[in-house]
């Protein structure tokens, strides 16, 4: 596996977390037949200021040209390449239960970069269950996935109760990317990045804004639950 280029050039988090909002941009723009695009219409799309944008964007070296804008097509690129989606990284999903389901199930993996190259469960009446083309494999298989498939990527869709476990497991099979759906925070060593996947806290999140907009509209029927 190679370096990562945006630790190479020094490219904040802050950033990183950004250019996968403008690749999205890009290529919904590209898709309507937009071959370029000024900061401020990109930025739109994106959701973010444009002065932002530019700054993101110089760190990949991609300044624009003045009148012009930026290419599409190019710029989608230089932010692929940035973030390593122009490789193809093998993925392993743990946790056969609905959502395990759903995301193996998910299309868009293989078209960003992704093949999803094992479905693994702990329980013994799933395995050999075949889901989205693929069987479901024990446990035990993480150390030949690993040093066979190169599996790069482990994505944790078990409750949490047993997230720990699973990731100390992909831990040592030499698994250091985790993508963690599970509502827990777990524990890694040095070298290991997590990326945390809370659904019920982004809803805790839309529904605080809900009351705020609630609250700011005189008459607004509101509902009131006491614990």
């Amino acid at each position: 596996m190679s370096a990562d280029p945006s630790a190479r050039r020094g490219i904040p988090d802050a950033t990183v977390a950004r250019l996968p909002e403008y690749l999205r941009a890009l290529t919904g723009l590209a898709e309507r037949g937009i071959t370029s695009v000024s900061s401020e219409e990109l930025a739109a799309a994106a959701g973010v200021r444009s002065a932002k944008l530019r700054k993101d964007l110089s760190y990949l070296g991609s300044y624009g040209v003045r009148g012009v804008g930026y290419e599409v097509d190019h710029l989608a690129y230089q932010i692929s390449r940035e973030l390593g989606l122009t490789q193809d990284w093998p993925v392993a999903i743990v946790g056969m239960g609905n959502l395990g389901h759903a995301l193996a199930a998910y299309s868009g993996f293989a078209t960003r970069g992704f093949r999803v190259v094992a479905l693994l469960d702990q329980d013994p009446a799933l395995i050999g269950e075949e889901i989205a083309g693929l069987r479901v494999q024990p446990m035990s298989e993480l150390p030949v996935l690993v040093a066979e498939q190169g599996l790069a990527i482990g994505v944790i869709a078990t409750p949490a109760a047993s997230a720990q476990a699973v990731c100390d497991d992909l831990v040592a099979a030499g698994v250091r990317s985790i993508l963690n759906f599970a509502p827990c925070v777990l524990v890694v060593p040095e070298g290991v990045d997590v990326r945390k996947v809370d659904l019920s806290t982004e809803l805790q999140i839309l529904a605080f804004h809900e009351q705020r907009k609630a609250l700011a509209t005189p008459g607004a029927l509101r509902k009131v639950v006491v614990p």
